[in-house]
């Protein structure tokens, strides 16, 4: 296990001179000057330089994201298709709308316990990176272990997915075609592929690409949630409209009432954990800013502001427009749809023509939306790995050559999310989602604890933003329980074996016990065989980025 830093003492390289003259003046200054002097303002110290990691650094590719565009980079991660398709799934878990209603206010408060680690982290060590860098500087010991386990799970565990199939389905049920597996594949291969063409070639042009897209998602949100309200009046009125689908006027009126609301309640603890956690994993993304923040204007200031914006956004839109599936679709008819339900709503809505085809399209481009988001910033966490020099190719894939982007990021990020997509649908493919969640869930513990240490261990270190102790404390049981929970199962899940029922688990595990051995075997055995030592060396390439450069020195 690694050791916390309980001193200043940097065990990879001297400190930088400046670290404490320039943290002690604070980070409205530093914004200051970043704002108004932000060409002649240009920290590059070592990525290897731990407690440089108290100082903005500006990335190479300069500060291109506003408050806005990191505003959308957060809330369109957010925004994925959970709101599309959770709302359903809750609510025929449960029972009742009260329930699921109550249940996304719990998991919007436990998502906030969550994002104020991050606030602390980010706004005490601003640089892009997030978990990698905060993780580095808490756990100093042993040397390069943290940042082998953070590279071994990000290069393969760190795939998109999910939503390029959501943008499959989606197209395809707005057609009106069944759409064989291999379309569906073709589909999200294709989405993928050009996305990540976009972000390499045209950086720019896909920073407004996404900023419009996620506007476009939050239009199609209030839209639906102005549609629900429409629904209400429309029945008030007691008038049909030719424009309205004849379904609609045969939906039962629901009772609002309070015993309405929790009527048919499954006060199952089963039940409601599984619900808990599947709204908890749709507020997931909150700290997606924390792996850009080199190319963030103003990066303390905005990502104090950016996150706590996008959790109330988030949190406002995901109970309206679950109102507002209630308004317009029958109960029964929720509990069955499945994932389907936001199209279920078109449908109801504005009949055939328009619900199945026009709007779907929108929740496809939604899709789009937060799969451009996910793969601008893990191609980021991906370059700053292989700016520590702890991976092959690291020079190549730390070059923002020849394009000025990430391409080397990139090309990380494809190549596992496309592996994974041309996996057949199923159960192999949720499994190796559970199985991409399970290390998240340890690095979460890992950071919220490296947090509490490092609050009474390093009390002199500048915290523009503080946690509050006691919601680290939650955000570390709740973790702590998802962690236990495949190990524990439930009645039906015993029929396949404890070994079955943790399978993901215990593949999780073994990802990072891989990331173990290979640091072992890099940092122990193969510098005793050949006889070397491995010292950090600082390089600068041709495009202005740092990077270590580990050297075998000979004894």
């Amino acid at each position: 296990m690694s050791t916390p830093a309980g001193d200043t003492t940097n065990d990879r390289s001297p400190l930088l001179s400046s670290s404490s003259s320039l943290s002690s003046k604070g980070y409205d200054s530093l914004d200051s000057i970043e704002r108004y002097d932000a060409p002649n303002y240009e920290s590059k110290p070592a990525p290897s330089n731990l407690e440089a990691d108290v100082l903005p650094e500006t990335s190479a590719l300069g500060r291109n994201l506003s408050w806005s565009s990191a505003y959308i980079l957060t809330i369109s991660r957010v925004l994925g298709s959970g709101i599309f398709a959770t709302p359903g799934v809750i609510l025929a878990a449960v029972g009742s709308p009260g329930l699921s209603l109550a249940l996304w206010v719990v998991g919007a408060v436990i998502a906030y316990f969550g994002l104020t680690i991050s606030l602390e982290y980010g706004s005490m060590l601003p640089r892009s990176g997030g978990e990698k860098v905060y993780l580095e500087f808490t756990y100093r010991k042993p040397k390069y272990l943290v940042s082998i386990l953070i590279a071994t799970q990000a290069i393969l565990l760190g795939f998109t997915a999910s939503n390029c199939i959501v943008f499959a389905q989606y197209t395809l049920f707005a057609f009106n075609a069944e759409g064989t597996e291999l379309v569906k594949k073709i589909l999200a291969v294709g989405l993928l592929t050009w996305i990540t063409g976009v972000h390499a070639v045209f950086m720019k042009a896909g920073i407004r690409i996404q900023n419009f897209l996620g506007w476009i998602k939050i239009g199609l949100i209030v839209f639906m949630i102005l549609s629900g309200l429409f629904v209400v009046l429309f029945r008030q009125g007691g008038q049909a409209s030719q424009d309205i689908s004849a379904t609609l006027l045969e939906a039962k009126d629901f009772d609002w009432t309070w015993t309405g609301l929790w009527a048919g309640s499954i006060w199952s603890w089963g039940a409601i954990a599984t619900s808990i956690l599947k709204v908890f994993y749709s507020f997931s993304g909150l700290a997606n800013v924390n792996n850009v923040l080199n190319e963030v204007k103003n990066p303390v200031r905005t990502l104090k502001s950016v996150a706590l914006t996008a959790l109330a956004t988030a949190c406002a839109m995901y109970l309206l427009v679950n109102v507002a599936y209630f308004l317009v679709v029958p109960l029964d008819e929720v509990k069955t749809s499945g994932e389907l339900i936001a199209a279920l709503f078109f449908e109801k809505v504005f009949g055939t023509a328009v619900g199945r085809r026009i709007l779907p399209l929108m929740v496809a481009l939604s899709a789009v939306g937060n799969v451009m988001v996910v793969t601008f910033a893990l191609a980021r966490l991906n370059q700053e790995i292989a700016r520590t020099g702890l991976i092959p190719m690291s020079r190549v894939l730390s070059s923002n050559a020849p394009f000025g982007s990430p391409l080397g990021g990139l090309i990380v990020h494809y190549i596992p999310s496309l592996l994974v997509l041309t996996i057949p649908t199923g159960d192999v493919y949720s499994f190796i989602l559970e199985v991409e969640g399970y290390p998240g869930q340890i690095v979460a513990v890992a950071t919220a604890v490296g947090l509490i240490w490092l609050r009474y261990k390093r009390p002199d270190l500048h915290r523009p933003y503080k946690a509050w102790l006691p919601g680290v404390a939650v955000r570390i049981a709740i973790a702590v329980a998802l962690l236990a929970a495949p190990f524990f199962p439930s009645q039906e899940q015993r029929e396949k074996g404890v070994i079955g029922s943790a399978a993901y688990a215990l593949v999780g595990i073994a990802i990072l016990l891989f990331g173990v051995a290979y640091w072992y075997i890099y940092t122990e055995v193969l510098p005793r065989w050949r006889g070397y030592k491995l010292e950090d060396r600082i390089e600068t390439l041709d495009d202005g980025t740092t990077i270590t450069a580990i050297a075998h020195v000979p004894l």
